[in-house]
This record gives C-alpha cells, sequence and structure tokens, in this order.
C-alpha cells in the first residue's frame, strides 16, 4: 500500500470512528463517513467494500484500544491491588474525557454481542489470570479486605469512572453548570475514584 492509500485509509476510518462512536452502527451512513473523509462514495467502498466490514474494524480497534492499558496495569507485578486502582482512574478518566462517545459505543456492543467479545478479546482469561486478581484474593485472605466478591469491585470501578461520562448532558441540564465546570469535576475525580473505592472495600 503506498502512502497515499494508507493516508487516505487512515482518513476514512478516523471519520468512520467518531460517527460509529458518536450514532452506533444503524445511525451511521456510509455518505456520511465519505463527507466526513473529504472522499467520494466509490473510493469508499474500494477500501473497505462495506459499511458492516469498516464497522468491525472500528469496533475491534476502539475495544482493543479501550482495554489495551487495562492489561498492563492490572498485570503489574510492581505495584499493589490499590495503586493499581489509582493508575486505572487517571488512565481511564483522561481517555474518556478526550472520547467520551466510545463508553457507550463498548458498552452497546458488548450487550448485544457478549459472546464476540469473550472470544475475541479473551477477556475472561484475561481477568481470571491477572496479577491484580492473585492480589486481590491474597488481600482478603490476609484480612485487609472483607471478603467481597471482585465482580462488585469491577461495577463499582466502571459505575465511578465510566457512568459519569454517560449521564454528563443530564447533570449539566439539571445543575447547569458549565462545560468547564463540569470538566473540573469530572478531573477531580482521578483522585475521589480510588478514595470511595478503598472506602466500599473497608481497605485497613
Amino acid at each position: 500500500m503506498s502512502d497515499k492509500e494508507s493516508e487516505t485509509e487512515g482518513l476514512i476510518k478516523e471519520a468512520a470512528r467518531k460517527l460509529f462512536h458518536e450514532k452506533g452502527f444503524a445511525g451511521t451512513k456510509t455518505r456520511d463517513i465519505a463527507e466526513a473523509a473529504q472522499i467520494n462514495l466509490a473510493l469508499l467502498n474500494y477500501y473497505f467494500r462495506s459499511k458492516k466490514k469498516l464497522y468491525d474494524i472500528i469496533m475491534m480497534e476502539s475495544i482493543q484500544h479501550f482495554f489495551s492499558d487495562l492489561v498492563v496495569v492490572i498485570n503489574n507485578a510492581e505495584t499493589n491491588f490499590l495503586e493499581k486502582l489509582q493508575e486505572l482512574a487517571i488512565i481511564y478518566i483522561d481517555m474518556l474525557s478526550q472520547n467520551p462517545d466510545i463508553a457507550n459505543f463498548i458498552l452497546n456492543e458488548v450487550r448485544q454481542h457478549p459472546d464476540q467479545f469473550t472470544s475475541k478479546l479473551g477477556a475472561l482469561e484475561m481477568a481470571k489470570n491477572s496479577v491484580f486478581l492473585k492480589q486481590y484474593t491474597e488481600a482478603v485472605k490476609e484480612g485487609v479486605i472483607p471478603p467481597v466478591h471482585p465482580a462488585h469491585f469491577l461495577m463499582n470501578f466502571a459505575g465511578l469512572v465510566v457512568f459519569p461520562f454517560i449521564v454528563t448532558p443530564m447533570v449539566s441540564v439539571v445543575t447547569g453548570l458549565p462545560r468547564t465546570d463540569l470538566i473540573e469535576l469530572i478531573q477531580e475525580r482521578k483522585r475521589l475514584v480510588p478514595l470511595w473505592i478503598q472506602s466500599m472495600l473497608q481497605v485497613k
């Protein structure tokens, strides 16, 4: 592939990523992608053949991007599980601040195709064999935290980190806070989320 072709493919994928994240598969038209990438429809079809093929590529790249940092952090043997928690809060709040639509996009994909999510990403094995889970289990055995199922941690963490980005438009309407204030509040959560999780876990 020539540099020009590679550049064109990149422009198409970037335009498609933005539209798919914002509108989903059904709400995005190939013509919209072509217009956003500033190419004609025939050229888009030449590179990707169909909207479904392009969507599948964007979906897999988005999921891999969303979870790539997670894999590194939860398998770092040099940090304890509380330090991992702090790292993850910072990483995901920064990521979602840059691309808030990715949260809904991935949640919808996982909900609609859970089997594909598990098989293609290896999410189940990744979680089962992680250093984090081993450290969490050890902390329970040592009495550092109460015997709470790790799924509770996952749900609490996702709720505290991801959900605010989903409800931010509603919060803006209800509170009347300007966008700049909401951004500042979101950034505060990098410090607050680990503290809240520790409190929930009753860390000793």
